[in-house]
């Protein structure tokens, strides 16, 4: 159990990959304004750092996470103005959406509510096979937030998404991962490996292409085909500007592995 000492969010680098750590075990890392806060905070710094390709998010003790702590309001005189305490979480999600680097949710145990709709967000999810998964709020007389009425019809389709929201049932990774809501299955033994493994050959990749490719992806779907060719050309246009577009093609005819470092430089 985490003491009120130790920080909410833990950090971890390996290389250039960095580990997001939940850190509320004692109730089930459930996330409070502090730890929002603290989520925000790092998000800025990977947005405008250039020294992190890959994030990984993941849960202490066994759970990755099971929503909103309730209880994080002393009493009702107490209770946040909820349009503030929104815009704040949102910030966070947002941020989270939008980093230029790829991100992967690791997943055991429990991810409800909010805490599910933080693992949806990353662009990948990998989760033991006891995890659980619940679209929680309507047992809590709430709606859809954290980013999930965008995320779910797209993950799994409008019917599906309704069945999840509207029901509130916890259905487990083999039945996540069938609907698209998990990437991988992974024994609770060898996930922290493939995790790792993952992350890190992510993080060798192209930074440029990755982050465009993600931004591609991720507007992809509310655009027509028009916006999307025209957005995949100016994607083009700022690869073709990085040192590794020379790089790929370098290593390409030198029989070799690229060692790509999102250096800007002259591509043709």
């Amino acid at each position: 159990m985490s003491s009120a000492d130790e920080p909410v969010l833990l950090t971890e680098r390996s290389g250039s990959v960095l580990t997001l750590t939940l850190n509320r075990p004692h109730r089930k890392n459930a996330v409070t304004r502090e730890l929002w806060a603290a989520l925000r905070d790092v998000f800025r710094q990977v947005t405008y750092g250039n020294d992190v390709r890959a994030v990984i998010l993941t849960g202490a003790g066994g759970s990755f996470c099971s929503g909103a702590d309730i209880s994080d309001a002393a009493g009702v005189d107490e209770f946040p103005d909820p349009s503030k305490e929104m815009l704040a979480i949102n910030e966070a999600v947002q941020q989270l959406h939008d980093l230029p680097v790829p991100t992967l949710a690791k997943v055991r145990g429990v991810a409800a509510g909010a805490g599910l709709n933080l693992a949806l967000g990353c662009d990948l999810v990998v989760a033991t096979p006891d995890a659980r998964f619940c679209e929680i709020f309507t047992r809590r007389a709430l709606s859809l937030d954290c980013g999930g009425s965008w995320l779910l019809p797209k993950l799994v389709g409008l019917q599906q998404a309704k069945r999840l929201a509207m029901l509130a049932e916890m259905i487990g990774a083999e039945e996540a991962r069938s609907l698209g809501l998990v990437t991988w299955v992974k024994p609770d033994e060898a996930i922290d490996g493939f995790a790792d493994e993952l992350a890190a050959g992510l993080a060798a990749g192209p930074p440029k292409a990755l982050a465009q490719t993600k931004s591609l992806l991720n507007d992809g779907t509310d655009r027509t085909m028009r916006e999307a060719l025209a957005g995949e050309a100016r994607a083009q246009a700022i690869n073709l500007s990085g040192a590794d577009v020379i790089e790929a093609f370098a290593a390409f005819a030198e029989k070799r592995a690229p060692v790509f470092t999102g250096a800007w430089g002259t591509g043709g």
